[in-house]
């Protein structure tokens, strides 16, 4: 019975199943996901199923920073039957402009793109306790003075950032600087934008739960006040 596109594809993630982290390098602490590996891994299952892929980029210079946008859009094609197609849409990233920021951004939307087309394991666990938020509006004018997010190849600051901004309390915030401390401490070394930027959302964290925690420290102390004397 021949497959449908839809059909190959649930076959495809079955065969890819995940992407295996590379080794330690550069006294790295962590094993990092290289899009190479993603690729290879997805491109395989994809072959072996009579698909392939194609990808077209957007391109664009942010106004008034530093930074390029680059967004993939991931067609994938059946072989056997080339009216029939699968679009993977706004997988985007953004990198510096200079020589490699293009490139960088380009491998890291294509690597999020392959990842979400077969829903391939990473080996990255859910956190219990941190649940999705929405995104808060902005305005034209908000977004365009927002700072440009840099990237690392080997190091996913922006998930990094995701955690620490859902952080419930101080104790859930700490394990995850223990958690991520090799993390940290390469970016520190090896990329000091992104770890200026992940240090910055780190610091206005901790400095919301402390002032949630001194006021409900406050409140406490306010509400024993007022019981002792009420039994006066």
């Amino acid at each position: 019975m021949k497959k449908n596109i839809y059909q190959k594809l649930h076959s495809a993630c079955l065969q890819a199943g995940g992407v295996k982290k590379a080794e330690k390098k550069g006294g790295m602490h962590f094993n990092p996901l290289l899009h190479d590996a993603v690729q290879e891994v997805a491109t395989q299952a994809l072959l072996d199923n009579n698909l392939y892929v194609t990808c077209n980029y957007l391109t664009e210079v942010m106004d008034k920073t530093d930074a390029v946008m680059v967004v993939c859009t991931m067609k994938v094609h059946d072989i056997d039957d080339p009216t029939s197609f699968v679009i993977v849409d706004g997988c985007s990233a953004m990198g510096g402009i200079d020589a490699f920021g293009t490139g960088k951004a380009m491998s890291y939307s294509r690597k999020y793109a392959f990842l979400n087309l077969l829903n391939l394991k990473t080996g990255v666990k859910d956190e219990d306790g941190y649940e999705a938020k929405p995104f808060n509006k902005i305005s034209k004018e908000q977004s365009k003075e927002t700072s440009p997010v840099y990237l690392d190849d080997n190091v996913d600051a922006e998930e990094i950032k995701g955690y620490i901004r859902l952080a419930k309390n101080s104790k859930q915030f700490y394990n995850l600087a223990d958690k991520y401390k090799h993390e940290i401490q390469y970016l520190m070394k090896n990329n000091s934008k992104a770890y200026k930027q992940l240090k910055k959302v780190a610091d206005a964290k901790e400095l919301e739960l402390n002032n949630v925690q001194q006021y409900r420290d406050f409140k406490s102390v306010k509400l024993q006040v007022t019981k002792g004397k009420n039994e006066q």
